[in-house]
């Protein structure tokens, strides 16, 4: 759910809509940030600091994007604050993908993509946000988010090749 138009709310109208927001789409954010900080209570920590942060500078938000994307942004820097330093994230799946891949194989070639791909990645197919809001979310264009989702799939294309071609 994408939230706009906030822009003329008053202090009690923005509380309201961050807590909308939070009550929505609390699974998707949990998901995700536990799939940055590679842990449950690490994720679901940073999550209720991402919505402590949204509440305290909701004086902040421009509504130059939609409220959602500012909050993801808070989400994902809080999830990115939280989690050891050599930590490389995993998604958390338990299916076989569309190329055969168990969720092992395709969980290590995530976690094997540069951060912004894998954020990228993360927000799009686990958050299901639009480029808008993960350009938003991550600080970039919208350009950028498009390249960046390209090279993520190109990079899991072929690590995923490659993977089937030593089972064979």
């Amino acid at each position: 759910m994408v939230f706009k138009g906030v822009r003329g709310l008053k202090r009690d109208q923005m509380l309201e809509e961050i807590e909308s927001v939070y009550r929505t789409a609390y699974p998707t954010y949990l998901r995700v940030a536990r799939a940055i900080t590679e842990s449950p209570d690490l994720g679901h920590d940073a999550v209720q600091e991402a919505f402590v942060r949204a509440i305290r500078s909701r004086g902040s938000f421009r509504a130059r994007g939609s409220l959602e994307g500012w909050i993801w942004r808070i989400v994902v820097n809080a999830a990115r604050d939280r989690r050891a330093p050599a930590v490389t994230p995993v998604m958390e799946s338990t299916h076989i993908d569309a190329t055969g891949a168990g969720p092992s194989v395709l969980r290590e070639a995530i976690a094997r993509l540069p951060e912004r791909q894998r954020l990228a990645v993360f927000l799009r197919y686990f958050a299901d946000l639009d480029q808008a809001s993960i350009a938003q979310a991550l600080g970039v264009r919208p350009g950028t988010v498009a390249a960046t989702l390209h090279a993520a799939r190109e990079t899991l294309r072929q690590n995923l090749e490659e993977v089937e071609s030593w089972e064979r």
